[in-house]
């Protein structure tokens, strides 16, 4: 099995997977690997990449960071709620960052698409400021509701963020710490944490998004699971990724291959641990490494 990520992973700079890296993945699935898709992005957006992709329709898409995961084909696999009451505890703790919040819901349908109300924002200024382009991308799912505690009287979100520049993310982190029932990022969930945090950071843009996810929920935990129902132990999982939001799966599995792009301490990390390092996203690094990994590697 190769979980791989998206942004900054699969996908290159100008938004698109490139015809190296999709033969890298067709060579996988040809040799009986099977491929799994692992991203911070929820379902319906994620799909807006690889639905051109050709990939099989029984492949796994584990989404939301680990929250929920679908088949490419948009069959439900597994889903984690964030508790109502967890939700609003939460909206109070980070009153002063609500301005830089977006509360997600999980509305996909059959046809793998979801539907407006799946993203839910009380501002907008500053959201589309940080994240111009995803904003414009999403518009046509999201709801603007002031106060945004109304969007709880219905069904529990999957998951919350807050994103924008980086040191303020940071202090919006260690305002969530402070909270007895918040697990940091990377950490272990403590018995009695309602939420996990999750981290990804783009020092070029000046831009962290700060994920906050049902307690246990991440690109690992969900993989592994995944792998086990399948039949796979971890030790035959390939994990590759980029940023600190796939550290989870990087060390569950058996394999870890970070990205030239990977920010530097993350790439301290891995050169701690002896991961494999490959080239950047936007020289198709993560073909080499899938190339390598089958022995396919092709000449440039």
């Amino acid at each position: 099995m190769i979980a791989v990520d998206m942004d900054g992973t699969l996908v290159g700079g100008d938004g698109r997977v490139s015809a190296r890296t999709l033969a890298a993945l067709k060579a996988a699935e040809r040799a009986g690997v099977q491929v799994v898709v692992a991203t911070g992005r929820r379902h319906c957006y994620a799909m807006k990449v690889l639905r051109e992709l050709g990939l099989g329709e029984d492949d796994a898409l584990i989404s939301s960071n680990g929250t929920v995961t679908r088949t490419i084909g948009a069959r439900l696999i597994e889903r984690n709620l964030l508790p109502v009451e967890t939700a609003r505890w939460l909206l109070e703790h980070v009153e002063e960052f609500r301005n830089a919040l977006v509360v997600t819901f999980d509305k996909v349908g059959e046809d793998g698409e979801d539907a407006r109300g799946a993203l839910v924002v009380e501002h907008l200024d500053d959201l589309n400021a940080s994240i111009g382009r995803w904003m414009a991308a999403n518009e046509p799912y999201i709801e603007h509701v002031s106060p945004i505690e109304l969007a709880l009287d219905g069904d529990a979100p999957i998951q919350m963020m807050v994103c924008g520049p980086i040191e303020r993310m940071r202090r919006a982190e260690a305002r969530l710490l402070e909270h007895p029932a918040v697990s940091a990022v990377g950490a272990v969930s403590e018995k009695h944490a309602e939420v996990q945090l999750h981290r990804t950071e783009y020092p070029e843009r000046d831009l962290s998004i700060v994920d906050i996810l049902p307690a246990g929920c991440s690109k690992g935990a969900a993989l592994l699971r995944l792998a086990a129902s399948r039949g796979i132990r971890a030790e035959a999982i390939v994990a590759i990724g980029d940023n600190w939001n796939d550290l989870s799966m990087l060390e569950v599995a058996g394999r870890a291959v970070l990205m030239g792009n990977a920010p530097e301490d993350l790439k301290a990390l891995a050169r701690e641990r002896g991961w494999m390092m490959t080239r950047r996203h936007d020289e198709d690094g993560a073909a080499e490494a899938i190339e390598g990994l089958l022995g396919t590697v092709q000449e440039r």
